[in-house]
């Protein structure tokens, strides 16, 4: 069976600061993965190294059976089969979103401008953003501009869509908006890969959820197993940090109940 996804002994270091440390997981398709875990633990490296954004130290990726880090590899054309949402939008600010959303088409998939257009339109629609076709990023709010990237994504026709914690730069407010267009996403069949800290969008969008920590996957499974009745103990610590982080705990699960220090006198 062929994997959307299959990443085997993935390393990654930077100089002498081992990032990965060995990660094997699949994505089939039509699934959504969520990835989750603590700062520093190397969730986006692992991402930036699907798309070869950072090149593996060891180990292999595969998307759609092509093996990306086979040095023979044409990454160009298997590059345009993945869509990647970052945390920064990175829209073009001299550009209206419709020519955002048309630029990549044109010079990459050489599509002409009537068709780029076209293509620019529906995904715009789809994201909600119709309205705001031509209007710059800097009169966006960021959720806009968010669902312009997604929409731009969308418009290269990917098999794969990567999300690199798509909401992190994001008032509260606006963060629904661009989660519910990811969960048309999932409705609608597109395989994810989602970076993400917004828990209740894995429970309820994943199949499945890996928790990732000092470079190595400490547990995956279903959402209502590894969020719902984590199993290791490094999983239930971050996740009562994230969901109950007014009774913050250390790293073996004990309520850190010592009071704040008093403020300097002067």
């Amino acid at each position: 069976m062929t994997h959307a996804v299959e990443i085997r002994d993935l390393h990654k270091s930077f100089g002498d600061l081992e990032v990965l440390k060995g990660i094997d997981f699949t994505v089939d398709e039509g699934q959504v993965v969520c990835v989750i875990g603590p700062s520093g633990s190397g969730k986006s490296t692992l991402l930036r190294c699907v798309n070869l954004l950072e090149v593996p130290t060891k180990g292999s990726v595969s998307v759609g059976g092509v093996e990306l880090t086979d040095p023979d590899v044409d990454i160009d054309a298997a590059r345009r089969r993945l869509g990647m949402v970052f945390q920064s939008f990175n829209l073009f600010p001299h550009m209206s979103a419709l020519e955002n959303v048309m630029l990549a088409q044109r010079r990459v998939l050489k599509r002409g401008r009537a068709e780029a257009e076209r293509i620019a339109r529906e995904n715009l629609e789809k994201v909600g953003v119709a309205a705001k076709c031509d209007t710059f990023p800097p009169q966006l709010s960021g959720g806009q501009q968010q669902r312009v990237a997604i929409a731009r994504a969308l418009a290269m026709d990917p098999a794969l869509m990567l999300f690199d914690e798509p909401t992190s730069a994001l008032d509260p407010e606006l963060v629904g908006d661009v989660l519910s267009v990811m969960r048309d996403l999932a409705r609608d069949g597109m395989t994810m890969l989602v970076v993400t800290h917004e828990m209740s969008f894995a429970r309820e969008v994943a199949d499945r959820v890996v928790f990732m920590d000092g470079g190595v996957i400490v547990e995956e499974g279903p959402p209502d197993q590894v969020i719902g009745n984590p199993q290791h103990a490094r999983t239930r610590t971050f996740l009562k940090r994230v969901l109950d982080p007014t009774h913050a705990q250390d790293d073996a699960g004990v309520a850190d109940d010592t009071p704040a220090a008093p403020p300097p006198v002067h």
